[in-house]
């Protein structure tokens, strides 16, 4: 894996970090309240436009391209990957379903079972919300695994293995078995916090590298605010 020559600072990305980039990939920390592409109302500010932007130096006449491998919700924060070619890009994709990922997230409540797996098949209504369905046939397999690693009054911190990876899955399975993710407005029936981002953070991501083959994983530190839900003793 040949690294890239250091960035100018004019150069480098505004508004995310980039943990790790090399001829083939480019693994960032996005920030929570970042598109990982563009939407209809957002077409600039996103991380797959500001990464472009940064590969191609400022020049108006490269071709540079960005591939999406997966994406991160807006709201979400930590490990996101994007390949540089599409041979890059084709051989995440292949193993995409080997990929380890682990996330963070912080919920309402104390949950009895301390770990577990929830599974269910997951469906999008024309409302663009998403929810469990009884019949196969019209929903997605989704698995998410968790476990209890801290807690106090009124909330816990879990660590989630992503065994798939369907839209808004987390926030689903977490919502229906009664401990919504906390500042999640859209799957939860408690009130948000003003100025609170929702408490779900992509920690790490492993895969085998597109070009070397080397098993790799890179981390995104847990976001600060998510020690207040637990005062220290």
């Amino acid at each position: 894996m040949k690294k890239i020559k250091p960035v100018p600072n004019r150069h480098k990305p505004q508004g995310l970090t980039v943990i790790y980039e090399d001829l083939d990939i480019i693994v960032i920390d996005k920030s929570s309240g970042l598109l990982t592409v563009e939407a209809n109302y957002e077409r600039e500010n996103t991380a797959q436009n500001i990464l472009t932007n940064y590969i191609r130096r400022g020049s108006s006449s490269s071709t540079k391209q960005l591939y999406v491998v997966h994406r991160l919700d807006r709201d979400t924060s930590g490990v996101l990957v994007f390949a540089k070619s599409e041979q890059a890009w084709q051989s995440l994709k292949r193993q995409w379903g080997t990929v380890k990922k682990k996330y963070l997230t912080v919920v309402h409540g104390i949950l009895t079972e301390k770990s577990g797996t929830i599974t269910s098949y997951l469906s999008e209504n024309e409302d663009y919300e998403v929810s469990s369905v009884n019949d196969p046939e019209k929903g997605k397999l989704a698995i998410t695994s968790y476990k209890v690693i801290r807690e106090s009054k009124g909330f816990s911190l879990l660590e989630i293995d992503l065994l798939t990876g369907k839209k808004n899955q987390i926030r689903v399975h977490l919502f229906e078995k009664g401990h919504p993710i906390v500042n999640d407005d859209k799957y939860s029936n408690i009130r948000k916090t003003a100025g609170s981002r929702l408490a779900l953070h992509s920690q790490f991501l492993t895969f085998d590298h597109p070009h070397s083959g080397k098993r790799l994983t890179f981390e995104a530190k847990p976001p600060a605010c998510f020690d207040n839900y637990f005062p220290a003793r």
